[in-house]
């Protein structure tokens, strides 16, 4: 139990990439009152969560509605993760991420980013909508699935914790530390999509058990 935790957690936060999000959340709020900040957060990370855990928990029903089976899902999912490991490797996913940013900060003022960009796509975007439902179909009973979404719930949890701290997180790592982090965890990311490649081929006889 412990071991899958583990798995789950560390798969979750690379691809939800808390560290990452603090500089962007920090450029997003500025110039906005902390209290206001911190209430921006908070929105953020619950939306972002129910989004997560709605697809974990309708996700593989609303894969078998359009005739999709769960090994063509794992390979499909796999491929997904792999591209976003590549963008961390070599910075795109942060190009992307900053033109959300330019998008949703033409009048911070008067607009919430909380839901977009900050909800979706930054926290439960594609590749962890996917991850959400492989991890929980993985899971044959309720304990293990509700394993899934409490880890699922720490990972949201310490991306709220580094929006609070995202201004200080900014200066004592600073943009090479950061960038440093996110090409260590896309190194990780990149051998859990092959995993998850090599699951689905499983599934389907092209790969002995």
């Amino acid at each position: 139990m412990m071991e899958t935790a583990l798995t789950a957690f560390v798969t979750l936060f690379v691809i939800v990439d808390p560290i990452g999000l603090a500089p962007i959340f920090v450029a997003l709020t500025q110039g906005v009152p902390e209290a206001e900040r911190r209430r921006i957060a908070v929105r953020a990370c619950l939306v972002g969560f129910g989004v997560l855990a709605l697809f974990g928990l309708a996700g593989e029903r609303l894969l078998e509605l359009v005739g999709i089976g769960m090994p063509a899902f794992r390979i499909a999912g796999g491929l997904l993760l792999f591209l976003t490991a590549v963008d961390m490797l070599f910075e795109r996913r942060t190009e992307r991420r900053e033109k959300n940013v330019d998008a949703a900060h033409e009048d911070t003022l008067h607009v919430d980013p909380s839901v977009f960009p900050l909800a979706t796509p930054l926290i439960a975007g594609p590749g962890a909508l996917a991850t959400m439902i492989l991890l929980v179909n993985q899971q044959p009973d309720f304990a293990g699935q509700a394993l899934i979404f409490a880890v699922m719930g720490a990972v949201v949890l310490s991306a709220l914790l580094l929006f609070f701290l995202g201004g200080l997180l900014e200066r004592v790592v600073g943009s090479i530390g950061i960038n440093v982090i996110t090409r260590l965890l896309g190194m990780l990311l990149a051998a859990l999509s092959v995993q998850f490649v090599l699951d689905g081929l499983r599934g389907v006889g092209f790969l002995a058990g």
